[in-house]
């Protein structure tokens, strides 16, 4: 959505974005970065590697005992720390003629060091039993690769690629008024590029609750069509809802500016529905928008709340702006008017955090590049994190969102 390389795009960026509301929310997105125990494993030797071997591997639901993904494995000698937490730039530097100038800042990752190529994460943490009846979701950003994932011993799922972020239901394996333990193996030593790509779980981690009836993950994209000085904003959003109980179910969508005051709405038609799924189409007629500009990047709030029987059960609300962008062959056209593109390529790894990069860095690194003239930025090689893309957003800078191939 953050694109200008495609021969006309009109009108897209948005990115989700939670708000409290004056009211107790239906949805919580919990920062999950805290206080979490950390320790090397091993990419050869299973004993070194907490007895991570062939039997604990095929351990879906439990029965990996005497192995760190175990919830009662002690882990009280394992170092503390807060996410977001690159290990790699953590290790000293080692000359490697294997090593070509720009692979992994000369740091030891990768196959030939399976001492230090290996991580585990795990974390304790408890959720009321007065929550009990919502779903829960962990969500992690993302994580440099190959991680595998657990909760109290259940086996949640793979991800490969080190930057595809990646969300996993929980709800059936917690425990209420009790401990629940996460635990997280990260395996570094295979590359997805030629760069320095850092290691572990280097971006944030969030854990959402939600009603049953509730907007699925990433399940509003938001586009819209320049009619004139007027703009047709089209808003869809996906559903999970419980089953049998759709009687009554709708969803409304408002469009407000900075200050909160609403510019356009519109009440859902009839719903499609499937089984336990449902998609909900909202067009909203905006009489002339502010356009989203260089010098001038204003975003609008896009809130779309999902009401059972009149009731709220799930809200969230993303900031948009409208544009218009064109390429000929003659140049890029930026809301109609010629842009002589001043770009950089950029890696997400800054010099002393490696890639876990504070979100306020992403702030000053791209107000920084437009201070010294800079208007377009391409995220070499892969999807950044959203703080990044935020940033730009909100401080003006057009961007080439890039992907790499594994998984994404």
């Amino acid at each position: 959505m953050h694109r200008f390389d495609l021969p006309i795009v009109v009108l897209l960026f948005c990115v989700p974005h939670f708000l409290a509301a004056q009211t107790a929310q239906p949805r919580t997105h919990q920062n999950f970065d805290r206080d979490w125990k950390f320790a090397f494993g091993h990419a050869q030797n299973p004993e070194k590697d907490f007895n991570y071997g062939l039997e604990t591997v095929l351990a879906k639901s439990g029965g990996a005992a005497n192995t760190a993904i175990e919830p009662r494995f002690k882990d009280s000698l394992w170092r503390s720390l807060d996410l977001p937490h690159d290990w790699g730039v953590e290790l000293p530097f080692v000359f490697d003629p294997a090593f070509n100038v720009m692979a992994h800042g000369y740091k030891p990752l990768g196959g030939k060091y399976p001492a230090t190529s290996v991580g585990w994460y795990r974390k304790h943490f408890s959720v009321a039993k007065a929550e009990q009846g919502k779903r829960f979701e962990i969500q992690f950003d993302g994580v440099f690769r190959d991680a595998e994932f657990w909760i109290n011993g259940f086996y949640l799922g793979n991800n490969k690629s080190g930057y595809i972020g990646v969300a996993y239901d929980i709800t059936d394996f917690l425990r209420f008024d009790a401990e629940n333990v996460l635990v997280v193996r990260v395996n570094a030593t295979q590359y997805e590029g030629w760069f320095y790509e850092g290691a572990g779980i280097y971006r944030h981690v969030w854990l959402n609750s939600f009603e049953e009836t509730h907007i699925l993950h990433n399940g509003i994209f938001a586009h819209a069509e320049m009619e004139g000085e007027n703009a047709e904003l089209m808003v869809e959003t996906e559903l999970a809802y419980d089953g049998n109980l759709t009687k009554g179910l709708i969803t409304e969508v408002f469009l407000t500016d900075r200050n909160g005051i609403v510019v356009a709405s519109s009440l859902s038609p009839p719903p499609f529905m499937e089984v336990n799924y449902g998609k909900m189409i909202h067009m909203l007629t905006v009489t002339k928008p502010r356009l989203w500009d260089l010098d001038d990047p204003y975003l609008y709030r896009i809130q779309v709340l999902v009401k059972k029987s009149g009731k709220i059960v799930d809200q969230q609300t993303l900031k948009f702006g409208f544009r218009t962008i064109e390429i000929k062959p003659n140049g890029l056209l930026l809301n109609g008017k010629k842009l002589k593109i001043l770009g950089v390529n950029c890696h997400q790894d800054h010099a002393g955090v490696g890639s876990a990069m504070p979100d306020y860095l992403q702030y000053y690194r791209i107000d920084l590049l437009k201070n010294l003239g800079v208007n377009a930025y391409r995220t070499s090689h892969n999807p950044p994190t959203p703080e990044l893309l935020d940033a730009c957003d909100s401080l003006g800078m057009l961007v080439m969102d890039e992907t790499r191939l594994l998984n994404s």
